[in-house]
């Protein structure tokens, strides 16, 4: 396991840092009304990698269905920057650890993806954590319903990502997905996975 963590942590860093692809909803559906100067919600992501597995994993949750942004959706842990939030890496590790109970102690930052634009306003910060131990899972009533895992393997492999298609707000958009087992993973979630899986295997 101690091998699988530096072989993923050299990787990253020979490889990730060097990844400056920003990336948009918009990139699938350039018909879509887009200013670049729009007032986005700030937001930071955590993609949680677990290490003390078998095989690495990543740990994504399933919001809760009463939520009014993306209810029901597949997502990372994170959320919206707070005033109090002093950078977008404590608004990632403070929002994890209030809706799955990961401490901030146990997440070792090794890296972060560009941003990502969302269609309804978000401008997404993702950092990549490595989690070296077991941690009492601690869901967030009313906003995390399910936390569960995916093998690292599954996202590398850029054969499981597709484009796909559905009508939003009166007209067909196009989104990435990529979907495991049960979970329908797509949108943001999808692209931003595609743009670390893109990253790693330069």
């Amino acid at each position: 396991m101690e091998s699988h963590k530096n072989n993923l942590i050299s990787n990253i860093k020979s490889n990730l840092l060097k990844y400056e692809s920003c990336s948009s909803d918009f990139d699938l559906n350039p018909d879509m009304a887009f200013n670049q100067k729009s007032n986005f919600l700030e937001a930071s992501v955590l993609i949680p990698v677990l290490t003390f597995k078998k095989n690495l994993e990543i740990l994504l949750t399933k919001r809760s269905t009463n939520l009014k942004n993306h209810p029901g959706q597949i997502a990372f842990p994170g959320g919206k920057k707070e005033k109090f939030d002093n950078s977008p890496i404590e608004t990632a590790l403070r929002e994890t650890e209030e809706e799955v109970g990961l401490s901030q102690h146990l997440v070792e930052i090794v890296a972060s993806l560009p941003t990502h634009k969302t269609a309804t306003g978000f401008i997404i910060k993702p950092y990549i954590g490595i989690i070296s131990q077991p941690f009492e899972e601690t869901l967030r009533c009313g906003e995390v319903d399910e936390v569960f895992t995916v093998p690292f393997d599954h996202i590398l492999n850029e054969k499981n990502f597709s484009i796909q298609t559905r009508k939003w707000n009166g007209s067909q958009r196009k989104y990435y997905a990529v979907p495991y087992g049960p979970y329908y993973v797509w949108g943001a979630t999808a692209r931003i996975l595609l743009n670390l899986s893109k990253a790693l295997s330069r």
